[in-house]
């Protein structure tokens, strides 16, 4: 949470060359000083621009997301509460109407305020058209609104690149794979074609990211056979696993495989229970107790 008193807040924002009474007033980059950068990789592409005074507007692509838009100030400017997000033209096209676009909650945070999918592409179509996106929200710290205009100079070009670089993001992110789950039907271990899109989307996670040290994969079933059984059951459930990332280039070194039975059910409900997890460890991770209990239910010795 990003909380400052008011008498810090008046000293920051003068350090910043905000004058007045600590209201911040409007913010946007001018003609001689719009600068748009792109930052690209497989697992994100990135477009920031500096708001002279008041921080970065970015634009966000993560591998396996959407592009998403967010706020990110130097100072906590504008209070909590309900922003106003639309396209206006800049000073120097006057007389186009601006259009609405969303009401968006500001929230005390690194990024207090940030806009899905479908409002992120309109400010995308209108930063094209040569227009200003522009959110505008009570001020913290004075009676003046705080504006933040994101200025469309420079942009395009920088966003053919950002396109470009979408078109070659990893299919889904650590976040999305980190910890998996793979369900089997009653009494099998059969993988089917949308396990198989998963496995295939964590071994090329895995390629990609040199961090990534080790591979989990633990096998269990529910209690409704045999302890012997079930015991055998999920070491096939792990092994079918273990064998397909194999098969995708994933070195057999990395992985650390697990059969556990139906010694640590998931949930109440038999389906839960029978599966195999996979649990990705990147270098420096703190290592957890290496028990698969179905991330999330208690461990049980039942």
């Amino acid at each position: 949470m990003l909380r400052i008193s008011t008498i810090t807040a008046a000293i920051a924002l003068t350090a910043l060359g905000v004058s007045g009474n600590v209201s911040a007033g409007s913010f946007g980059a001018g003609i001689e000083n719009s600068q748009w950068y792109l930052s690209e990789s497989v697992f994100d592409c990135t477009l920031s621009h500096d708001v002279p005074g008041y921080g970065k507007a970015i634009f966000q692509h993560r591998a396996g997301e959407s592009l998403r838009f967010y706020l990110e100030p130097q100072l906590p400017m504008m209070k909590p509460g309900l922003a106003s997000v639309s396209v206006e033209a800049p000073s120097w096209r006057p007389g186009a109407r601006p259009m609405p676009v969303a009401r968006v909650k500001v929230e005390e945070s690194e990024r207090p305020l940030s806009l899905g999918p479908r409002h992120t592409m309109q400010l995308v179509q209108g930063l094209l058209r040569g227009m200003a996106p522009t959110v505008t929200r009570e001020a913290w710290y004075g009676p003046d609104p705080v504006r933040v205009r994101v200025s469309n100079i420079n942009f395009a070009n920088q966003y053919d690149g950002y396109r470009r670089c979408a078109g070659g993001l990893l299919p889904a992110n650590y976040d999305q794979i980190k910890r998996s789950r793979i369900p089997f039907a009653v009494d099998s271990a059969r993988l089917s074609q949308a396990d198989r899109t998963l496995l295939d989307n964590i071994a090329t996670y895995i390629q990609a990211d040199p961090t990534v040290e080790r591979i989990f994969v633990d096998g269990h079933t529910d209690r409704t056979g045999r302890r012997i059984h079930n015991r055998a059951l999920s070491e096939e459930r792990a092994e079918v696993v273990v064998e397909y990332l194999k098969a995708r280039g994933v070195p057999e070194d990395m992985i650390t495989s697990r059969a556990h039975g139906d010694r640590f059910p998931a949930g109440s409900r038999l389906s839960e229970n029978r599966r195999t997890t996979i649990r990705l460890q990147r270098q420096g991770d703190r290592p957890e107790l290496q028990q698969a209990n179905g991330y999330g239910g208690s461990p049980s010795n039942g």
